[in-house]
């Protein structure tokens, strides 16, 4: 478990033993109720209860092994876990939630059932520009795990303080977390893609990557393309010109407060209106992974839209070819 995570955890409710589990041994949590009973009440991404008409009450400090609570076969998925006092409603919950993301093995010919189970904090991140109120960031743990843990890695060891955003496209998109501020700079690797179902509405976020030359014929984006992202993000500004993105960029989270930010960002003036670069690139001044609370939970929103209309049917993406937001490979 890294450091921000175990910073997260010492005055939480919920403490995972570890970040990382087997399939074949205990997810031991540790509960900690500040005053009297508390219910562990486990959901699914979309916030629909899972654990029945009886949650586990649990009144003094216990371990509790997360399998007796997870469906049946534990299929995979992503869960989460609240703790919340006795009559109390679900969303007044105390300390900090756990996302139980249940990793199943995808591979062709893998052995079925889960690979490994990951467990932590459910965060958000909180980042401040010179253009106005903080911009709220709530992230896809459910479509898009691994881009939002690098996300919030990059955020919580400083990464993006003091970076820009470089490229701006009006009614498009805004780009940054380019260390060398030219849309050519990265962390130093890159990530696997995790194209997924969800719509490149306004103010979601997704991940730049290298444009393939075969996606002008409508084609998707070959292996070194499509897996080519590493520290470059963008955040949509007008669904009817964005849509064309989607299934083929990692959409993983959304700004759910601080679009005004967004908008001020979109406004600034351009030095150049066919790369985007602006006059006086905006800069990101700090970026901060925060815990979730029942007082600073962002999360309804995201919950709103995954149970709303903005999952894509599971087909093929529409033919012709998407504009590109390439990240070229350092």
């Amino acid at each position: 478990m890294n450091s921000i995570v175990s910073v997260m955890m010492l005055a939480s409710v919920l403490v995972p033993t570890k970040g990382w589990y087997a399939p074949n041994e205990p997810i031991n949590v540790l509960v900690k109720p500040p005053a009297g009973e508390v219910a562990l009440v486990l959901t699914d991404f979309t916030n629909r209860q899972l654990s029945g008409d009886k949650p586990i009450m649990v009144g003094e400090e216990k371990t509790i092994d997360l399998k007796t609570m997870l469906p049946e076969g534990m299929p995979g998925g992503t869960y989460l876990l609240y703790a919340v006092p006795a009559k109390a409603a679900r969303k007044d919950f105390v300390g900090t939630p756990l996302v139980i993301n249940v990793q199943e093995d995808r591979r062709q010919g893998a052995t079925p059932g889960p690979m490994v189970v990951r467990v932590e904090p459910l965060a958000y991140v909180a980042m401040t520009s010179d253009k106005g109120p903080p911009m709220t960031i709530a992230f896809y743990y459910d479509v898009a795990p691994n881009t939002s843990a690098n996300f919030m890695r990059l955020a919580g060891e400083g990464f993006y303080d003091g970076l820009t955003f470089h490229r701006i496209v009006p009614d498009f998109v805004l780009q940054g977390g380019d260390p060398r501020g030219d849309g050519t700079g990265g962390p130093g690797y890159m990530i696997q893609q995790e194209f997924n179902g969800r719509q490149h509405l306004e103010g979601v976020l997704s991940m730049a990557r290298s444009g393939d030359p075969n996606e002008a014929g409508g084609a998707m984006p070959r292996c070194e393309f499509a897996n080519s992202a590493g520290s470059q993000f963008f955040v949509c500004l007008k669904y009817d010109n964005t849509k064309q993105l989607d299934r083929r960029y990692t959409a993983f989270g959304r700004v759910v407060d601080g679009m005004e930010t967004v908008k001020n960002i979109a406004g600034v003036p351009l030095a150049d209106e066919v790369t985007g670069r602006p006059k006086e690139p905006p800069k990101i001044l700090h970026a901060e992974v925060k815990p979730v609370t029942a007082k600073e939970n962002p999360y309804a929103m995201i919950f709103e839209q995954v149970q709303g209309p903005s999952m894509l049917p599971t087909s093929r993406p529409a033919s012709g070819g998407p504009a590109t937001l390439d990240r070229p490979a350092p």
